[in-house]
């Protein structure tokens, strides 16, 4: 059986961006790179809003042969080259906007979000989130993720939209916290009740 694997860095006050959206104002360093690309590494597909998708598609494919990159960041691109599955979930992004993933990319509209985590769960293997944070978070109000790791990062951002804003009550098993090598940023993983 397959997990919904969601991956986020959240400021210290609990944004995933700063004032206007501007993801750029958080704590990102070398560990951060390092655990996207663990992540990377251990999914077997990716899940997406349409807005992260794009900034995905306007960054990555420049990072395969860009000589500047980092190991990580090469190791990712390379991921998305390689043609790992992609589902974007949207009711505007048209198949055009996927290029030059178009080939390995499903669009899916929110009406059909529910049946797509079901069929990415028969799967084998993490569906990863990625950003995204409006999808994971609507994705956790209806129960629909497995594990959340957190990357806790030491500043304050004053954003606009906190975290888990309109999740309701729900618990969560702690299976690691740990400090990231080299780093100030905390990592917290949790794992999520028993699916229906």
């Amino acid at each position: 059986m397959g997990q919904i694997v969601v991956s986020s860095l959240v400021s210290l006050d609990g944004y995933t961006e700063g004032p206007g959206g501007d993801v750029m104002v958080l704590p990102m360093d070398t560990a951060f790179g390092k655990q996207n690309a663990e992540r990377m590494a251990a999914a077997s597909s990716l899940l997406f809003g349409a807005t992260t998708f794009r900034g995905m598609v306007s960054y990555w494919p420049h990072q395969f042969h860009n000589p500047d990159a980092s190991g990580d960041d090469q190791f990712i691109a390379q991921r998305y080259a390689e043609g790992i599955p992609i589902t974007v979930v949207s009711d505007t992004l048209t198949p055009e906007e996927t290029e030059p993933y178009r080939d390995q990319t499903s669009i899916v509209p929110r009406s059909g979000l529910a049946q797509r985590v079901a069929d990415l769960r028969q799967q084998e293997g993490e569906a990863l989130v990625f950003g995204s944070r409006t999808l994971w978070t609507e994705l956790m109000a209806q129960g629909l993720v497995d594990v959340l790791h957190l990357m806790v990062g030491p500043k304050i951002v004053a954003g606009d939209h906190r975290i888990l804003e309109g999740v309701p009550e729900t618990s969560a098993h702690l299976l690691d916290a740990r400090r990231l090598p080299d780093s100030e940023i905390v990592l917290l993983t949790y794992e999520f009740g028993s699916r229906d």
